[in-house]
């Protein structure tokens, strides 16, 4: 079973495509300065505050040092340095228990230094200390007044990563119908579900009452404290914006200029959230099949028909493993988070219909970070931990076939695998989740900058919207892109790119509601 990505550069990067396409976008009034607010504390009775936690944390000095490689990527080269942070294992006790945080740092080049500029890529389960490397060349501007940081949050990567299941327990439930038909299937579904919470439940072990987005966030004002910035500057992407808000939340008076790049929906719960998805990629696959020339409805009931056999009989591939209806979904999302990925699913999706699955197989391998040798990335693992952990609500099967036919209409492509995947996904969890939504409401916090890109699959544009509202009057600023894709910064929109940087680097607020068309 994998939920889709909310975005992390190891999927744009497995796209391996083309640059981005290039815009001419329209401007907007200026107003107003980022980085202001008052030096209020977080909320009362919260342990990380500043003056409740010792000074093993307060004062730890960072040892920066040439940086080694981790799984499947090198050592970067050049100016990257890397470090550990301790933080508390629970931050309800500041002094018990600590574990590693890892973390990355390219200085900034230029004299006129604001501070750290802190990125997430989202997931949630996106290595920082991998992407940070690769992504510094799109934020290379910024650089010339910020430190780029980033970090692998708990649970992630070389922060105490956890691994569920083995690369063959992994690849035998590739098998596992997502879109149970029949009993049997519905039992393996959710026995698989099971099986997979019991082996993070193994790994994990105390560690997997710990990995929320909170206790993130407040690791978060740690690192900040640490980095010896006075206010958190912070660049969040998809999951890294929900991040963002919580943090906001957290710490309203230590926001300093803050973007938010493909928002997600704070509003909206396990069950909202799939909704969303399901419009959202269908929205994008609607787009992707008119600048084919097809007619949506039609083009969207040839790949559900496709799939509809694929279930019955999977089809061979060169390598010899069986392309799944399950496998063809996942393949079919990955090209649909970038423009540029277009071609490639139009190749896979007419080799499909010959007969042949082997490239919607191998774009499936891409988006679950399966290499040639059959090894698997285990970023879905995390993501899974984090979200159960975040997430209190468990649909039943029972719910979930009452809510099949309302997914099926918001898309016929994509509606019954996220549907199916709101029962599954945290079924029989060893530990309970904490709310059905994320809590974001910062009065007080300097102006946040709310990038919705009107095309995108993953987190669709309402959700910045919505994230503004609930930031707070004055807090949240919405910029619109009118574009396609995951997120629109560093996409080929001027307007974008400039508003931000203006925003970043010299503190200009666009007025709300600015559009890039």
């Amino acid at each position: 079973m994998v939920r889709f990505l909310r975005w992390t550069a190891a999927v744009a990067a497995a796209l391996l495509l083309a640059g981005c396409v290039s815009s001419s976008d329209g401007g907007g009034n200026e107003k107003g300065d980022a980085g202001g607010g008052s030096s209020a504390a977080p909320p009362p009775g919260s342990p990380s505050s500043a003056t409740d936690l010792p000074a093993s944390l307060t004062a730890q000095r960072l040892d920066w040092h040439r940086c080694r490689a981790t799984g499947n990527s090198a050592a970067p080269s050049g100016d990257w340095r890397c470090a550990t942070l301790k933080v508390p294992l629970d931050w309800s006790k500041p002094n018990g228990t600590t574990i590693g945080l890892a973390l990355i740092r390219a200085r900034a080049t230029g004299g006129d230094r604001i501070g750290s500029l802190l990125f997430n890529f989202g997931g949630p389960g996106g290595s920082g200390v991998s992407t940070m490397p690769y992504y510094a060349a799109t934020v290379s501007k910024l650089r010339a007044r910020y430190d780029l940081v980033s970090w692998d949050p708990r649970g992630v990567g070389a922060s105490e990563g956890v691994r569920c299941r083995s690369d063959r327990e992994i690849a035998a439930a590739e098998d596992v119908d997502a879109t149970p038909d029949t009993p049997a299937e519905e039992k393996a579904y959710l026995q698989d579900a099971a099986d997979f919470g019991q082996g993070c439940r193994k790994a994990a072990g105390p560690l997997l009452a710990h990995v929320s987005t909170t206790d993130t966030a407040r690791d978060m004002d740690l690192m900040r404290q640490v980095l010896g910035d006075p206010k958190m500057h912070y660049f969040g992407i998809s999951y890294g914006t929900e991040l963002g808000g919580v943090y906001a939340h957290l710490f309203p008076g230590r926001v300093g200029r803050l973007i938010l790049d493909a928002v997600v929906d704070p509003t909206a719960d396990t069950v909202g959230h799939a909704e969303n998805q399901a419009r959202g990629f269908q929205r994008a696959l609607d787009d992707y099949l008119k600048s084919t020339g097809q007619a949506p409805a039609q083009g969207s009931r040839k790949i559900a028909d496709l799939l509809k056999r694929l279930d019955a009989r999977p089809l061979p591939t060169s390598s010899g493993r069986k392309l799944t209806q399950t496998l063809a979904v996942t393949g079919i999302v990955l090209p649909l988070y970038s423009e540029a990925g277009w071609p490639r699913l139009t190749s896979a999706l007419a080799s499909a219909q010959k007969g042949d699955g082997s490239q919607l197989l191998a774009l499936a391998d891409d988006y679950n970070e399966r290499d040639s040798a059959g090894h698997y990335g285990t970023t879905s693992h995390s993501q899974r931990v984090i979200s159960c952990l975040d997430d209190r609500q468990r649909p039943t099967v029972a719910e979930t076939r009452q809510r099949l036919a309302r997914f099926e209409r918001i898309s016929p492509v994509f509606g019954d695998y996220l549907g199916w995947d709101t029962a599954g996904w945290c079924h029989d969890w060893p530990v309970p989740g904490q709310s059905d939504t994320p809590q974001v409401s910062a009065p007080g916090a300097a102006p946040i900058l709310l990038v919705g890109n009107t095309g995108d699959p993953a987190t669709p544009y309402e959700g910045a919207r919505r994230m503004a509202d609930a930031l707070g009057k004055g807090v949240g600023v919405e910029l619109t892109w009118k574009g396609e894709g995951h997120g629109a910064y560093g996409n080929g929109s001027d307007c974008v790119d400039s508003t931000v940087n203006a925003y970043l680097l010299d503190g200009t607020v666009p007025e709300d509601g600015k559009v890039c068309s």
